[in-house]
């Protein structure tokens, strides 16, 4: 055997025994991994996109329209408070368990969910899915953190930007599909929107079983569970959410939603004395906010999901309506805005790979974002589709180098052992602000629709077209203008909300009608949107003077299994150097002299006497030891 030295430095000894000790990982076991990954996420960014095509169809079958509402709010309530929690017990009981629990329970929910009779028990089966869908969002990018150096991991995001481009093109069309099916296989058709996700799902699971195995993963022991702040902060996000679902029906400044705003300071205060009584157990350290890098990553986090949700939310939207797209239709039209976010995504991972610098890229993400929002700005109804390819193409450019960026620098600004906590922390608040997005946005366009249809009626070019198609006794014939004629009817009796209402409702009539007879409705809408264009605009432009305060600590060139690695080989040395030099003050080795040196790899054997270092020996530096 190869005699080791005690002079070999702890660095040393950490690039020498990764390969027995399994602190690093070839390149094929991270691929095997990644794999294990992208099918866990690929379950749940599928359910966001399938969901929402065919959820009209579900209400109509299981007669609860109204309450379609609170399908969406119990999922998306379950899955953002759930995120933390799961990023912390990972952190505890290593990350395989915890992803393995996720799936399984979000399995479980699109089975319940599937077979659902009631508009009420779907909306609780997908407050199960939620659950899962938690771990499944938050998880996936914690082991990236795991298994790859921040400097290395901007080039693999690239593959999970790819899962989430395909889920969002192929989603509402596989939606439609099963919406638009009477029966599949003997099962109605739209409960194949759940179901799909158990085949998915059990191979997904069985792909992490038999891939998703992370060496010398750092786990925590004797540590205290913050059950707590789970509470703490169920008590703040739960009410804080709903009323951000459910405050433009209910009214900003009704009892409910006043409630709600008590309600959530109350937990928001609980939560923060809580977690600082936890300290380092905390579900969400505070100390992380201490660190400059991290606390700005964060906030721009939650402004860059307000603008985002806000895109991808109003953009189809759009498009549906006054483009006339069906649901599968815009979901093809949002082609741009992937492609653009995955090919910045994929260049600046590049970047970052060979340059280890990544501060740039908030700044340009942002730049792009508002140069989209500015673009569309400029929106009416008249606009051809391409106007929208560009605003679109502008928009996903700035997301895909804002995405990945922010994640890897709040990552990277942490040790190994918070990763997964700052992970989760960090999907969090990017959820809150995109919650927020959506309800401050959809407030802003439903309240001001009723002012911009008044303006457009008001239009002397429209309303000239309108009066001549009126004037054509085929147009007041079709039976495809009747509802559109019962609002203009509506407007010559002077009932305003009616008219301001109309796209409160079923908007299909607006597809079916004469065009001059739809353009003011159009038109209102249009303006409407722009109007939710320059508040987001507004947001990001903040996120962009915010990107320059963000420090940019070098990226570290191992990941955490391999820091974490060579800190456990570091403190085994440190030991062995203690006990040597204690026993040689003590009771010196037989046959061993020590030396007056700076440590205790001076001594050597003395003239004919054995050799501490010899295999077999159990010297403090033997073969055997190290």
């Amino acid at each position: 055997m190869s005699r080791t030295t005690a002079s070999s430095s702890p660095a040393t000894t950490a690039s020498s025994a990764p390969a027995e000790r399994q602190g690093l990982m070839t390149h094929r076991q991270i691929l095997f991994v990644i794999f294990g990954l992208m099918a866990g996420m690929f379950l749940s960014a599928l359910d966001q996109t399938i969901v929402g095509t065919s959820m009209r169809t579900i209400a109509d079958d299981l007669d609860g329209l109204s309450l379609q509402a609170w399908v969406t709010t119990a999922y998306l309530i379950v899955s953002t408070i759930s995120t933390p929690i799961y990023g912390k017990l990972s952190d505890i009981f290593g990350r395989r368990p915890l992803f393995l629990i996720a799936i399984s329970i979000f399995l479980l929910g699109s089975l319940l969910a599937g077979f659902s009779t009631s508009m009420y028990q779907l909306a609780l089966f997908r407050a199960v899915q939620g659950m899962g869908a938690g771990g499944l969002m938050a998880l996936p990018l914690t082991i990236m953190g795991d298994i790859l150096a921040p400097r290395e991991r901007a080039k693999y995001q690239g593959y999970f930007l790819a899962v989430f481009g395909i889920s969002s093109v192929i989603g509402p069309l596989v939606g439609g599909l099963f919406a638009g099916a009477d029966q599949i296989l003997f099962v109605t058709g739209w409960r194949w929107v759940f179901l799909v996700n158990l085949p998915i799902g059990v191979v997904a699971l069985a792909i992490v079983v038999r891939f998703l195995h992370i060496p010398g993963q750092v786990r925590r022991e004797n540590v205290r569970i913050d059950w707590w702040g789970a509470a703490s902060v169920i008590v703040a996000a739960v009410p804080l959410l709903l009323v951000a679902e459910q405050g433009r029906e209910w009214g900003w400044s009704s009892p409910g939603a006043f409630a709600c705003y008590v309600i959530g300071a109350i937990g928001i205060v609980s939560f923060v004395m809580v977690e600082r009584a936890m300290g380092d157990d905390a579900l969400i350290p505070l100390k992380l906010f201490r660190n400059a890098t991290f606390s700005m990553a964060t906030v721009l986090g939650v402004l860059v999901g307000f603008g985002m949700f806000g895109a991808l939310l109003t953009v189809p939207l759009y498009l549906q309506l006054v483009l006339g797209s069906t649901p599968t239709e815009s979901g093809f039209q949002m082609l741009p805005m992937i492609a653009g976010l995955m090919i910045s995504s994929i260049v600046s991972g590049q970047l970052i790979s060979r340059t280890g610098r990544y501060r740039i890229f908030p700044i340009t993400g942002t730049a792009f974002m508002s140069l989209g929002f500015f673009w569309f700005t400029n929106l009416s109804y008249d606009k051809p589709y391409w106007f929208m390819m560009i605003g679109m193409l502008l928009i996903g450019l700035g997301l895909g180098q804002l995405m990945q960026t922010l994640t890897i620098a709040s990552q990277n600004s942490v040790g190994p052992r918070d990763i997964g906590v700052a992970t989760s922390a960090s999907t969090f608040f990017r959820q809150i602000g995109g919650t927020l997005g959506t309800a401050v946005l959809f407030s802003v366009l439903f309240s001001r629709i009723p002012q911009t249809i008044a303006a457009a009626f008001a239009d002397p070019a429209l309303q000239r077209d309108a009066q001549a198609a009126l004037a054509d006794p085929n147009v007041t014939a079709d039976s495809a203008n009747a509802s559109i004629l019962g609002l203009y009817q509506a407007a010559q009796n002077g009932d305003s909300s009616q008219v301001g209402g109309a796209l409160n409702g079923n908007t299909s009539f607006l597809t079916t009608a004469d065009s001059r007879l739809a353009a003011p409705f159009l038109d209102g809408f249009a303006q409407a949107t722009v109007t939710v264009f320059w508040v987001a605009l507004g947001i990001v432009l903040v996120a962009f003077v915010l990107s320059f305060f963000l420090k940019a600590t070098p990226l570290r060139q191992k990941s955490a299994i391999d820091e974490a690695n060579d800190d456990r080989l570091a403190a085994e040395l440190a030991a062995q150097e203690a006990a040597a030099a204690s026993g040689a003050l003590v009771a010196p080795t037989t046959g061993s002299v020590p030396v007056e040196s700076d440590g205790p790899s001076a001594e050597r054997p003395a003239s004919g006497g054995p050799s501490s270092d010899r295999p077999g020996s159990g010297g403090p530096f033997s073969d055997r030891s190290a």
